[in-house]
């Protein structure tokens, strides 16, 4: 066990972050202390906006200055208060001393610059001379951090990578220049579970290799429990119980606390019943690619991206559709929607869709409907929320009046839950759960029959993603509709799905009652994505049953 006694790696005291605005200050952090040793893992956890990313990123002094200020506090590295640091010292220390892995490594590699280019930079700029000797390391990086084949990895960009190898570079870059601390700010959020798995494994063996410490920022409380030494739990910028993660998970003090560790997806899926109409139904249905090649671009292969999937729905019933990035379960969503071109029958509400073009559609397109996972991508920032949900009911009843749709999308918002009076804010004015039942409203105020929705809690703290579940099922059992639930998360898919379709490589592996599946599933493939959604991976070489 790594000793604790001695000085602390990192000791924050009594930090305070404020921002500056045109109506005063806001206060995002206030008297944060924790202490960090080397060897352990810290995990720092909330929901969105607790203050724990910015306090992650005053560590290292990443925020927005002057804009940002610290009215109190000491950041003690090794004995050095780094926010009295000059910026010569803290360009030594950032990149060497102190590292970071941010969410989603597609934003924080440069997508213009191979992966050679990108490692071979924070080599340079922390000593590291001669060309062959800077190469041989970064083949050694990416061979520590997993990548396969990491000589002829180096040329690529990172589109070219899966998000789990993009976020295995991202690691190899912290780790270039030996950190004594590595800050991990949600760096398994936007992965599949079994991704995630993975990339817990690889932190826990690098640090014990090592002897890095690591600040872990996460929402979410598996993690924690099976990957942290200590844990602090904040709020409103607060932090409102520390200790050893066993006791702070053993015997939660605040009631916050205990509000996260119940804030898990509960409750069984509505019944449905097995005579009500099929609202959706698919046969053979495949989602082929062209791979092109030569100087005349002959077809020489093809990416089978959905192959021959079949499946009906019915109303009142949710399809669960799971599978990592890269099994075909999105480009199922977006064939049925006709949005891709695909091959096979698809029939929505007895009516054959699959030869329809794009103005054959449109006036199907209000039975059939998409919530997306990224709500503020999804959600126009320069149109109000009255005007985005009523967007819809403008194209397809468009004789309706500008007071009678107004009604509508008041009704709309007040059925998921949101103050129909905040309709004429713009979508930046509403936090994560908020925009998303915003997409919800703009799918629900059409009344359809059917609708498509993509990961739509994966980006959502665990108490938001609970209540989401929750409105979608009692919009369901009121209004009889059919889902397909699409998701990397097992623990939510578990909550809703009726029925379950496994894929992989674009082809189902195994479909059933989702109940059954879960119960005991038949094909290795499927158990191996229960056992890293629920907990029966090994961390670190402790296997730690759900």
């Amino acid at each position: 066990m790594t000793d604790i006694s001695g000085e602390a790696l990192l000791s924050v005291r009594n930090l305070s972050v404020a921002f500056r605005h045109e109506h005063g200050e806001t206060l995002a952090a206030s008297g944060v202390s924790f202490d960090l040793h080397k060897g352990r893992t810290l995990a720092v956890v909330g929901e969105s906006g607790s203050g724990k990313s910015v306090t992650a990123l005053s560590i290292v002094r990443l925020l927005s200055y002057p804009a940002a200020r610290h009215p109190s506090g000491e950041i003690l590295y090794k004995g050095l208060d780094l926010l009295k640091a000059d910026e010569a010292e803290l360009r030594r220390i950032r990149g060497a001393d102190i590292t970071m892995v941010f969410q989603e490594p597609m934003t924080s590699l440069n997508p213009l610059q191979s992966i050679e280019r990108q490692i071979g930079e924070i080599l340079k700029l922390h000593g590291a001379s001669g060309d062959a000797n800077v190469r041989r390391r970064m083949i050694e990086l990416l061979n520590e951090v997993g990548i396969p084949d990491p000589e002829s990895r180096l040329s690529a960009y990172p589109h070219q990578l899966s998000g789990g190898q993009r976020q295995r570079v991202m690691i190899a870059m912290a780790l270039a220049n030996a950190p004594d601390l590595l800050i991990a700010d949600e760096p398994t959020t936007a992965l599949d579970v079994t991704v995630q798995a993975q990339i817990l494994t690889l932190l826990k063996t690098l640090q014990a290799r090592h002897g890095m410490g690591i600040l872990f920022i996460t929402h979410d409380l598996g993690i924690v429990e099976r990957f942290a030494d200590e844990v602090v739990v904040m709020t409103k910028g607060e932090v409102v119980e520390a200790g050893p993660t066993a006791e702070v998970f053993a015997a939660p003090k605040h009631a916050y606390t205990r509000h996260l560790m119940a804030a898990a997806p509960k409750g069984e899926p509505p019944s449905a019943a097995p005579g009500a109409p099929v609202v959706v139904e698919a046969e053979k249905l495949r989602v082929w690619f062209p791979i092109k090649a030569g100087f005349l671009r002959r077809t020489v292969g093809h990416v089978k991206a959905v192959d021959g999937v079949d499946f009906k729905l019915r109303a009142g019933q949710t399809l669960g559709v799971v599978g990592e990035s890269g099994s075909g379960k999105t480009t199922l969503g977006l064939a049925l929607l006709r949005l891709i071109s695909s091959e096979g029958p698809i029939a929505v509400l007895g009516r054959r869709i699959d030869g329809l073009d794009s103005r054959a559609m449109r006036p199907l397109r209000r039975d059939v409907q998409a919530v997306f996972q990224d709500p503020y991508g999804s959600l126009s920032p320069r149109m109000t929320v009255a005007d985005i949900v009523g967007e819809g009911l403008a194209v397809h009843e468009p004789k309706l009046g500008a007071e009678a749709r107004d009604a509508r999308v008041v009704e709309a918002l007040a059925e998921v839950g949101l103050d129909p009076e905040t309709r004429h804010r713009y979508p930046h004015e509403f936090s994560g759960g908020q925009r998303q039942r915003i997409a919800i409203a703009r799918a629900m105020v059409l009344k359809p029959k059917f609708v498509m929705l993509d990961e739509p809690t994966s980006a959502l703290d665990m108490s938001v993603q609970a209540q989401v579940v929750d409105l979608l099922r009692d919009l369901q059992a009121k209004h009889g509709l059919a889902y397909m639930f699409i998701s990397h998360d097992l623990k939510v898919v578990r909550a809703l799905a009726n029925e379950l379709i496994v894929m992989k490589a674009g082809k189902v592996v195994e479909a059933g009652p989702a109940a059954e599946v879960f119960a005991a599933p038949k094909e290795p493939y499927t158990r191996a994505l229960m056992a890293a959604a629920f907990r029966l991976e090994s961390i670190g070489g402790a296997v730690v049953d759900a």
